[in-house]
């Protein structure tokens, strides 16, 4: 395991990479923290933060490029842009069950899912965990 190829990517790579782990580890927090607490409040406000510094990072990130300088992970930003906000929406307007649904499934699919895809052969995250 070495940092040195994510250290020599490009600062938003680094942002973007640092804001998922981060969401990551906060997502995990959610999961388990007692729902409707000033805790679990304020923790997912910082993870749909983070959420959306991630998404909106991604935008800027062009390594893989298959429709222009975009690729299908990009639909998926556009998805998490969209869907974190809608998220906060239902838990302010009560609808429980919808905000549940949305944040886990935001949790589930754009970082774990998106993430799994970061360890494919070739990728920066690749060669950080199991080398060049």
């Amino acid at each position: 395991m070495t940092l040195d190829p994510l250290l020599s990517a490009s600062p938003m790579i680094v942002a973007h990479t640092l804001a998922a782990l981060a969401a990551i580890v906060l997502g995990a927090m959610q999961l388990t923290l007692p729902k409707g607490t000033g805790l679990h409040r304020g923790v997912g406000m910082i993870w749909v933060a983070l959420m959306l510094v991630v998404a909106a990072s991604s935008l800027w990130i062009h390594t893989m490029q298959v429709i222009g300088p975009f690729s299908p992970i990009h639909i998926l930003s556009v998805i998490v842009l969209i869907s974190a906000p809608l998220g906060l929406y239902y838990a302010w307007a009560g609808q429980i069950t919808a905000h549940r649904r949305t944040m886990q499934q935001l949790f589930a699919i754009a970082l774990i899912g998106a993430g799994l895809f970061t360890l494919w052969p070739g990728r920066i995250m690749h060669q950080v965990i199991f080398g060049p």
